[in-house]
């Protein structure tokens, strides 16, 4: 096995101590600053150029990106992003633009803005879209205040949004944030949504259905329009999650569909960054219906000027400041141009292709319920792995680790036991998915207590998850001071916790 990561005792920066351990002082200003908001130094340390870059060099060396190798985290399309998108969002028309400058100063960006609406229109098939929205999750609130106003403003007291219970997580979350009460349908034998159960749920009450389709299982929705036929014949929206859009781009669309919202994760489908808490973004397009009650400011042209129209009195307001991730919008946009129409189809051409090629080679040694044939995404069981020898999907995931790739989603969806929900997306090439595969089948054949004790390569070994959850420590002087000197607590984590700080720490104490 040659992949080995490299490790090394990395402190947080404001922790290192330069040649003088300058701390720089604060430029006094004529202003009215609040007593509890001022500082008498900045946490700074004086650095020279070459420590600067070599503590972020190490820290990139003991991480792992989409730039190191397949990363096929089922529900997230972690493809790669490419670089010439990375350059357009680095030049300095997109870098240096302040977000207050007057519009006319600004008529390139908003010229941009608007296209790149119009473009996802185009995609989804919808009326207008807005930008703003800074990831997936915060596009569901935005559309589900939106499903909130519409049916206000027509004087309905509608309470209910219905999702099936193979949702992504932020689906009921972002329902209940915004005022629903959350009905929860099952999924039927065939992976899909119970038609029964749904046409019992529905109702006078009903808001919105919020469904993600292909569903997160990575099966294509059989009845979607018998679902749509049945929400919309109680008067409730269609909300259309586009976490999978990689899958049916160029192919189908919401709008065909029939749906009436749908958001975008540009950070997934359109290859902008994605992972480590942002940047993201999470555009939401509408039917016509429901475009006066998009956020504000719309991007407005007139002949060849454009502006922020404010002017939306059913408007639900900002969602966000400004008008949403402009970098990551210049890299969405330049995606879609580079592509083009006949390119976003291949895309998802691709990327079902090489799901189900994935899944060919992979279900002789894992067991995956529901139906065989699926879009971009696929979800396989080693539930009996765990019972033939003890190994469960978290020990794999661990595993591949090992073998310098990045592990799929585990445990999701829930109503699959012992779940490896594996994304490949187009841009990996058959060479790295037969490596991949070769990968998982040689993991099941291991020695169990090799597999159980894994990952042994990388720069942070197994660890206590629940108790990394509870105790969060980001760095060794962190847990230096957390302890404070304690070795009867160091030894202790060090032994009952397989904690492996603890153990560098007494090493050193």
């Amino acid at each position: 096995m040659s992949y080995r990561q490299a490790a090394y005792d990395v402190r947080l920066i404001q922790e290192m101590k330069g040649r003088s351990d300058l701390t720089l002082p604060l430029v006094r200003r004529e202003i009215e600053v609040p007593e509890n908001l001022l500082r008498t130094d900045l946490n700074i340390p004086d650095l020279e150029e070459n420590e600067v870059v070599r503590h972020y060099t190490n820290l990139s060396q003991m991480n792992f990106g989409v730039d190191n190798g397949i990363y096929p985290l089922g529900s997230c399309t972690m493809k790669y992003n490419p670089k010439y998108a990375d350059l357009l969002a680095s030049l300095p028309s997109v870098t240096d633009v302040h977000p207050l400058e007057d519009e006319e100063g600004v008529q390139g960006s908003l010229h941009l803005l608007y296209e790149l609406e119009r473009a996802l229109c185009a995609i989804a098939g919808m009326d207008a879209v807005s930008l703003q929205p800074a990831a997936g999750a915060q596009g569901e609130f935005t559309g589900m205040l939106m499903a909130r106003a519409f049916h206000d403003a027509n004087g309905e007291d509608r309470t209910e949004v219905i999702v099936p219970d193979s949702a992504h997580g932020t689906n009921p979350s972002s329902a209940a944030m915004a005022g629903f009460d959350v009905v929860v349908v099952p999924t039927s034998p065939t992976g899909c949504v119970d038609l029964e159960a749904l046409r019992a749920a529905v109702s006078e009450r009903t808001a919105a259905f919020m469904i993600t389709n292909p569903n997160t299982l990575g099966i294509f929705e059989e009845d979607i329009v018998e679902i749509v036929r049945t929400v919309h014949g109680v008067g409730g929206l269609m909300y259309y999650d586009g976490a999978n859009l990689n899958a049916v781009m160029g192919r189908t669309s919401p709008g065909a569909m029939d749906f009436d919202i749908v958001h975008f994760n540009l950070h997934k489908t359109f290859a902008t960054p994605h992972g480590g808490g942002g940047p993201g973004a999470g555009p939401v397009g509408v039917r016509k219906r429901l475009e006066p009650f998009l956020p504000v400011p719309r991007v407005v042209r007139e002949e060849d000027r454009y502006f922020l129209d404010w002017d939306r009195p059913h408007s639900i307001g900002k969602v966000r400041s400004f008008y949403g991730n402009f970098a990551v919008l210049v890299r969405a946009y330049a995606y879609i141009l580079k592509q083009g129409g006949n390119g976003l189809r291949n895309v998802s051409d691709r990327a079902v292709l090489n799901s189900n090629y994935l899944r060919s080679r992979l279900t002789p040694a894992y067991d995956m319920p529901f139906k065989t044939l699926r879009k971009h995404e696929f979800v396989l069981s080693a539930r009996k792995l765990k019972d033939e020898k003890g190994i469960r999907a978290l020990d794999i995931a661990k595993r591949l680790l090992d073998h310098g790739m990045m592990a799929p989603t585990v445990y999701f969806p829930s109503l699959v036991d012992e779940a490896l929900m594996v994304e490949p997306t187009e841009t990996e090439t058959k060479e790295t998915l037969d490596k991949f595969a070769d990968t998982l089948l040689a993991i099941t054949k291991e020695d169990p207590q090799t597999v159980k004790d894994a990952p042994h390569n990388t720069s942070v070994r197994r660890i206590d998850e629940v108790y990394a959850a509870k105790e969060l420590v980001l760095s060794h002087l962190g847990l230096r001071r957390k302890l404070a000197g304690s070795l009867e607590g160091l030894r202790a984590n060090a032994a009952g916790r397989k904690c492996e700080s603890c153990s560098l720490l007494l090493e050193h104490k």
